[in-house]
C-alpha cells in the first residue's frame, strides 16, 4: 500500500499514484519591539496541503470505482484520516479538487488512459468513534460489486 485514503487504499494496482508533493507552513505573528528586532510568536500549525498524481489504466486493471469513492467523499465534505504506506498517519484531510483526464476514449466514454490528480488539504481532526469510516467502506463495496 502506498497511501489509505479514508476507505480507499492507494496501491500500485488497480488505484495507483506515481508522485506524491507535501507542503506544510507555520502561522508565526510578527510584532514590533522597541530597540530590537521585531519580535516572533508561534501561532500554530499553518496549512498543509498534499497533492497526488497518477494513472489509471481501467479498461485493462480496474481503479474506477476508488477514483468515484474519492470523489463522492469530496463532493459529502468528509474528513478522511490519510496514512502513508510505512503506517506514518499523516492527519485528517478533506479532498479540495479531483481531475481526472480520460485520453485514448473507448467505446463506453471512459479513456483508456485515464490521469488523476487530487488536492486535499489538512483540517482539524474530528473526534470520531471510528464509524464514520464505515459509510465509505460500504459505499466503495457498492462501487466495486
Amino acid at each position: 500500500m502506498l497511501y489509505m485514503i479514508g476507505a480507499v487504499a492507494v496501491d500500485t494496482y488497480p488505484f495507483a499514484f506515481d508522485a506524491v508533493s507535501r507542503s506544510g507552513s507555520a502561522d508565526i505573528a510578527f510584532k514590533p519591539l522597541l530597540n530590537g528586532l521585531k519580535g516572533a510568536e508561534f501561532m500554530g500549525e499553518g496549512d498543509d496541503t498534499l497533492s497526488m498524481r497518477g494513472q489509471l489504466l481501467p479498461a485493462k486493471i480496474g481503479g474506477l470505482p476508488q477514483l468515484e469513492a474519492l470523489r463522492s467523499n469530496m463532493n459529502q465534505g468528509a474528513a478522511l484520516p490519510v496514512m502513508r504506506g510505512d503506517g506514518v498517519r499523516l492527519g485528517t484531510y478533506m479532498i479540495v479538487s479531483l481531475r481526472d483526464n480520460h485520453s485514448e476514449l473507448l467505446r463506453n466514454g471512459i479513456g483508456a488512459i485515464v490521469r488523476v490528480s487530487v488536492s486535499l488539504k489538512k483540517v482539524p481532526a474530528q473526534q470520531s468513534t471510528g464509524l464514520q469510516v464505515i459509510p465509505g467502506l460500504l459505499q466503495l463495496f457498492n462501487l466495486l460489486g
